[in-house]
């Protein structure tokens, strides 16, 4: 079972469908006994990184994301709730993540050419940069879709894929258990539901 949480600030009815088209059974959750519970755990998120993160301290759900993980049990945040996973983020003053991945967060402004839209809304074409079990379905120039104005740099090894948008963006970073994608899966199409797939097939501590 996968655990989608619940607190405030993610598309969860779209990913829920997205698992119940590939044939696996995900609920929301707001409890942290079901997170526990589950075999998986999804960290979604749209909007602050800021707002994002306190919502998460105030529920107290930041400790119980971070012990899972620590535990071993696969763990993927999408979109915000990738970012989360990341140190820190300079997004409307400096915040702290879960620190569960190395890098950190800042605006795409910073390093994209002037003319470029902000936020980078739409489809991008995925460059590998190193073998993961999130991206064991996944081939080079597969196509997902993003809509963000951040994005996470100094990744060092957890650097798994990347796009081109005048600069090179993460797109997925992950490490041992704790993966994130900047893109939505579940609205990636058959890309997404592969990544996804991937993802409930991966192995608790791998």
């Amino acid at each position: 079972m996968v655990a989608i949480i619940d607190y405030g600030v993610g598309n969860l009815f779209s990913l829920r469908s997205s698992f119940a088209a590939i044939g696996e059974e995900a609920v929301v959750a707001s409890d942290p006994e079901t997170i526990r519970g589950a075999d998986r755990v999804i960290l979604p998120g749209v909007g602050a990184f800021g707002d994002a993160a306190e919502k998460l301290r105030q529920t107290g759900l930041d400790r119980t994301v971070r012990e899972e993980a620590e535990k071993g049990k696969p763990l993927l945040g999408i979109c915000l709730g990738m970012q989360l996973l990341f140190e820190k983020s300079y997004e409307y003053g400096v915040h702290e993540g879960l620190g569960l991945l190395q890098g950190e967060i800042r605006p795409i402004a910073e390093r994209i050419p002037a003319g470029l839209k902000i936020p980078q809304m739409g489809w991008n074409a995925l460059k590998i940069v190193r073998e993961s079990p999130l991206l064991k379905y996944t081939k080079e120039g597969d196509y997902v879709y993003f809509v963000h104005s951040y994005s996470a740099v100094n990744c060092g090894d957890a650097l798994l894929a990347a796009v081109e948008y005048g600069a090179e963006i993460t797109a997925c970073a992950g490490k041992k258990n704790v993966f994130g994608c900047q893109f939505h899966p579940e609205k990636s199409g058959e890309t997404g539901l592969k990544i996804l797939k991937a993802f409930c097939e991966t192995e608790a501590g791998q």
